[in-house]
């Protein structure tokens, strides 16, 4: 029965991928030819006129619905399936901004920083935050649950790139411990993770206690301990498995906010990710390249919240 409900939330969520993705498609289409500025400009110059108007109607900028209807047809595959196969299968358009390069050319090089930084900052949180909420469920009241709670209370209230900046001073420029700026080594990684970690391992510390500590106080762990069973196991084996249903469910969308808030850390970090290319995006309305991101990273975020949904299933104790 598990299984068959499991097989019908896939299949559903599976269906409405792509409708999900044309309306988020539209909706930042329709913000994002409103921005200001010519992405054919390069360093407030202009090209001259016969070349502005060759290339303007090269990409479709001076047609919205031809630009709308051509880059959707390319980048969702379907000119690759009905016989145009002369680039990628998901064909997300050149940079209007960056000659030779093409928005694939740009998320193959830099996508994998970005999400490696969320992946690594959500890891932390979660050891962090699992760690933080267990400790002060035990003792609700206790010091360490004082202090626990003011440091998730800071954590949650402090912005990412505050934490990012009071790092790379404390870290960086004081002790230098860890560059400052810059890729290539597990160091660059260190600070990044720590910053963008923070604010998730405060919620997930709260969200940890407040199912430990309703749990604890539960029927079913006063039988497990009236059983005889140690401390230990009441705690990790019968109390966490249920109090990590609402930690469960925060983290995919916790999951794709760690890589997409990882933007505004690549910039206090100078690291490479796609972050930069997408602030440079908004800036320069590179327009192929803002689409082909918010294409990329809505797609990640239905993937998430959809294992999540998975894995829910699973650790739900109530029978289906």
């Amino acid at each position: 029965m598990r299984r068959s409900s499991l097989t019908n939330l896939i299949g559903w969520r599976l269906v409405q991928l792509p409708f999900i993705l044309l309306a988020v498609y539209t909706i930042t289409f329709l913000l994002a030819w409103q921005i200001p500025g010519n992405p054919l400009e390069k360093d407030g110059r202009r090209p001259p006129k016969e070349v502005m108007e060759q290339m303007q109607a090269q990409y479709n900028l001076d047609n919205p619905m031809a630009f709308y209807t051509d880059y959707i047809w390319k980048a969702s595959g379907l000119a690759w399936v009905s016989g145009e196969r002369d680039g990628p299968v998901f064909n997300l358009g050149p940079s209007l901004r960056h000659e030779n390069w093409t928005v694939n050319d740009i998320l193959i090089a830099q996508l994998p920083v970005s999400i490696t930084i969320g992946l690594c900052a959500i890891l932390l949180a979660l050891f962090i935050g699992l760690s933080a909420g267990v400790v002060s469920s035990i003792k609700p009241g206790s010091f360490i649950d004082v202090l626990s709670f003011g440091i998730a209370i800071i954590g949650i209230s402090l912005p990412s790139f505050v934490i990012g900046v009071l790092l790379l001073i404390t870290f960086s420029v004081w002790l230098q411990w860890f560059p400052i700026s810059g890729w290539g080594t597990w160091k660059h990684l260190v600070l990044p993770s720590v910053a963008l970690s923070l604010p998730f391992a405060a919620y997930i510390a709260q969200l940890t206690r407040v199912g430990m500590i309703e749990q604890l106080r539960s029927d079913h762990i006063r039988t497990a301990r009236a059983k005889g069973l140690s401390e230990k196991s009441v705690i990790l084996k019968h109390a966490m498995k249920n109090a990590l249903l609402p930690v469960v469910s925060y983290l995919g969308p916790a999951t794709a906010a760690a890589m997409t808030g990882s933007f505004v850390i690549e910039k206090v970090f100078a690291v490479p990710g796609i972050g930069t290319h997408f602030v440079d995006a908004v800036l320069g309305k590179d327009i192929t390249v803002l689409m082909g991101i918010v294409l990329v990273y809505s797609t990640l975020l239905i993937l998430f919240n959809l294992a999540v949904d998975v894995m829910y299933t699973f650790l739900d104790p109530r029978p289906s």
